[in-house]
């Protein structure tokens, strides 16, 4: 299978400068690297094949995983940051081909669209309507259309307060200070700090914190890091107090979550 070197902005303009319903790219990130931030006129499907990579989009940070994917709908502000290690796939869809989200998203990825994903970014992304990757085309979006959402966004939010805690746990996620210890730093009551991270992210300090430690976890984990590790490095009293949280986001234990991805 054929690879890219890292995409970069005049990249993304040639592509989206093209009449195709769908472009399928492969990207080895050779290194880190991070593509500031731009829009598409197409809806742009990330998938980490390895690796992962995040997505920064208005105020939320998304995290894709290996064998799953971010979704974010044409002319939407984004940046990407990939992992050392990633194997990334870019699908650029043209706008309203199909009924897929208005709004940004985590996908799952079914053993079969995967593979549909690996076909054509090995086929030439010049074809025409009726031709061979053209009906591929055509069954790949009906089956994208039908791949489940997943809850892989960690809201920032505009406000200065939840930005500046966000930050804080982004920078060490171990940090295990309470609401009320943060209501303190802040200079404010522990009930008006509840309501504003409430208000600026939809969920509870606590939630708030774990879909971070989730995202941070799987990041982890597609490095091959322990679950003894990553416990340890979230803060967490013992593991089996993280897999206990791992397990009420995600609904597996992480080290089934992993067997499960690695059998797809």
């Amino acid at each position: 299978m054929k690879s890219q070197t890292p995409l970069t902005a005049f990249d993304m303009q040639r592509f989206n400068a093209r009449s195709e319903p769908v472009i399928a790219i492969l990207e080895d990130a050779v290194l880190s690297n991070e593509l500031p931030l731009h829009t598409h006129p197409q809806g742009q499907l990330v998938f980490a094949h390895q690796g992962f990579v995040t997505c920064d989009v208005a105020s939320t940070m998304w995290m894709a995983a290996a064998n799953s994917a971010i979704w974010i709908p044409a002319e939407t502000p984004h940046c990407n940051r990939a992992s050392d290690d990633a194997k990334l796939f870019y699908l650029f869809i043209q706008n309203n081909l199909r009924d897929l989200p208005t709004s940004t998203c985590t996908l799952s990825i079914s053993p079969l669209l995967k593979e549909m994903i690996l076909h054509l970014t090995t086929l030439s992304q010049h074809y025409k309507a009726g031709d061979e990757t053209s009906r591929l085309v055509e069954v790949l979006l009906d089956q994208l259309q039908q791949m489940p959402l997943q809850e892989l966004g960690f809201p920032m939010s505009e406000n200065s307060i939840i930005q500046a805690i966000a930050k804080q746990l982004i920078k060490q996620p171990e940090d295990r200070k309470t609401l009320a210890q943060w209501a303190h730093l802040h200079a404010m009551s522990e009930r008006t700090l509840a309501r504003l991270v409430k208000k600026e992210t939809g969920l509870s300090f606590g939630k708030w914190r774990s879909q971070l430690h989730v995202i941070v976890a799987l990041q982890l984990l597609s490095q091959q890091q322990s679950v003894q590790h990553i416990s340890e490095k979230l803060g967490y009293e013992s593991v089996s107090a993280f897999i206990t949280m791992f397990k009420k986001a995600l609904s597996k234990s992480p080290k089934r979550y992993m067997k499960e991805l690695a059998q797809s």
